[in-house]
């Protein structure tokens, strides 16, 4: 199979973006893998594919395939990136677009600076629509990690996420309990683990290892998460600069009853085609 494709990042996040607008597109896991792969693919921690939309009253529908060949409801870096790739095609001409995800109608405008602001839905902290296995709502939650435990807001931004706050980011044990929080048995779904570093009221530094990709240079919800769960436990103001090894984004919440706002750059990398392999192992 023939693909034509486009690489895009934001803030090092990297994506591989294909149109189905005209062509349905059925990728299996295992060539979903290989288009990820950086040795033998194009490479990327996401594949994004753009689809017409379900309802006409909206305009496109898009699907997020993470590395490892499973599909997640939502992304926030590849919702910008989404949002210049179907400028740059000529697919539409509206600076702002209203898109269906598995998480929830987005609505990502373009700024006339080049960034991008993405409408990223209200932060939900009911354990059940996480989902999270937990007898009651509450601020925080203890969870054993390995051999130690540690307070965590865990809140869903159409996705799952454990939220930490970290000393200091640099020395968190990303590596090491990044995996064994993804894969906690009190997340039915897996969840992305967030490690948070409050700088000030302003400002937090941030790293995520998320579900399905492993640690990536910049996290679009888990960014919206992390301040979500800051402002909710009275430790930030309502608009964030978030700082990740990729570069910054700008994350506003008003609080509940509110969307989280969040403003940044996407960027083109390069287009090509590739050739799928005939056969491709299926298995993980």
């Amino acid at each position: 199979m023939l693909l034509r494709f486009t690489k895009m990042q934001g803030l090092g996040n990297d994506f591989v973006v294909l149109d189905a607008t005209a062509t349905p597109l059925h990728l299996t896991p295992g060539q979903i893998r290989w288009i990820a792969d950086r040795h033998f693919g194009v490479g990327c921690d996401q594949i994004l594919i753009v689809e017409p939309p379900h309802d006409p009253a909206n305009d496109f529908r898009y699907r997020i395939f993470n590395a490892d060949g499973s599909e997640v409801e939502n992304c926030g870096n590849g919702a910008r990136c989404f949002v210049r790739f179907v400028h740059d095609r000529g697919l539409t001409r509206k600076d702002e677009i209203r898109v269906e995800t598995l998480g929830g109608l987005i609505t990502p405008r373009l700024n006339p600076d080049g960034r991008v602001t993405v409408n990223m839905g209200e932060p939900e902290f009911d354990p059940a629509r996480v989902p999270f296995l937990a007898p009651a709502r509450a601020p925080t939650y203890p969870l054993t990690v390995g051999t130690v435990t540690r307070e965590f807001s865990v809140l869903s931004m159409g996705n799952p996420h454990a939220v930490q706050v970290v000393p200091s980011v640099a020395q968190a044990p990303v590596a090491q309990e990044g995996p064994l929080i993804e894969r906690h048995p009190a997340f039915p779904k897996r969840v992305n683990a967030g490690f948070m570093e409050i700088v000030s009221r302003t400002h937090i530094r941030l790293r995520v290892f998320e579900r399905g990709a492993g640690e990536t240079l910049a996290c679009g919800t888990g960014a919206c998460a992390a301040v979500a769960a800051g402002i909710a436990r009275g430790l930030l103001d309502d608009t964030v600069t978030v700082t990740t090894r990729g570069g910054d984004l700008s994350i506003t919440w008003e609080g509940p009853g509110n969307p989280v706002w969040m403003t940044g750059d996407a960027v083109p990398v390069f287009s090509g085609e590739l050739h799928l392999p005939d056969s491709i192992k299926e298995t993980a």
